[in-house]
């Protein structure tokens, strides 16, 4: 395991947006961090809060982790967070990402279908990213620490695909390895999850499930079946390039 020491340079810079690299393990760990935008910054977060919040409830200025610096070495992404609060990331976010270099690193369970459909969420009005279609993640918060500090990435995948789809663990299998795609601001991990189901089957099955869920943050799921299929639906910037990659290599 390399120490915090040899993390001083965020080696992760080199990679140019769009840049998808494959690596075995993620591993993560929370520190403190003096975070000049958040400590300079209070005025104007209050009023973009304000702002993109207002008429969404289930908006909560909760708190989440932060990527300040990373390297890539023997196949280990190791990289190091920071807890901040949503407000501030989201303006942060929404004004460019300024500063110097910080990631919103998070993970994803790019789910599969027997059939080899991927199957995405499409998010519903009332989040801060209505319409725009995903895999399940979210950004790690506390609840994604461990006692010893690590931050359970991999655990995270599987509680936010049962947050959003109400799919349970046993009902996917968790492929081996990550891939990690780089975005302004963000490195989406990609964990790979299939269901053993073909595509429409399991669409029908997550639609039922959502409808119980106490929170619905998803509004459809998206079946795509070839990376032309992305062009009909609003995407972040690191999902057509990882969608097209692995279509490549089917």
């Amino acid at each position: 395991m390399t120490d915090a020491a040899s993390l001083e340079t965020n080696d992760i810079e080199r990679f140019p947006d769009g840049h998808i690299a494959r690596v075995d393990r993620v591993a993560a760990r929370i520190e403190l961090y003096d975070w000049a935008f958040a400590r300079e910054n209070g005025e104007v977060v209050a009023a973009h809060w304000a702002r993109i919040s207002a008429g969404k409830s289930a908006m909560f200025n909760g708190r989440v982790l932060l990527q300040h610096r990373a390297v890539i070495t023997g196949g280990v992404f190791q990289a190091r967070y920071f807890e901040t609060d949503y407000a501030t990331f989201m303006t942060w976010r929404d004004a460019g990402h300024p500063g110097p270099s910080v990631r919103n690193g998070f993970a994803m369970g790019a789910l599969r279908a027997a059939d080899g459909a991927f199957l995405c969420g499409r998010m519903s009005g009332h989040t801060a990213n209505g319409g725009m279609v995903y895999f399940a993640a979210g950004t790690p918060d506390r609840s994604d620490v461990r006692p010893d500090g690590t931050v359970d990435l991999a655990g995270s995948v599987l509680r936010e695909l049962a947050e959003e789809t109400g799919l349970a663990e046993t009902e996917v299998t968790v492929g081996e390895g990550w891939d990690a795609v780089f975005s302004p601001g963000r490195v989406a991990f990609m964990r790979p999850l299939t269901i053993d189901l073909p595509a429409e089957e399991a669409r029908a099955l997550m639609l039922s499930r959502m409808k119980g869920l106490e929170e619905q943050e998803l509004d459809d799921i998206v079946i795509l079946r070839r990376a032309a299929d992305c062009d009909r639906h609003r995407m972040a910037p690191f999902m057509k390039p990882y969608l097209s990659h692995i279509f490549a290599q089917d």
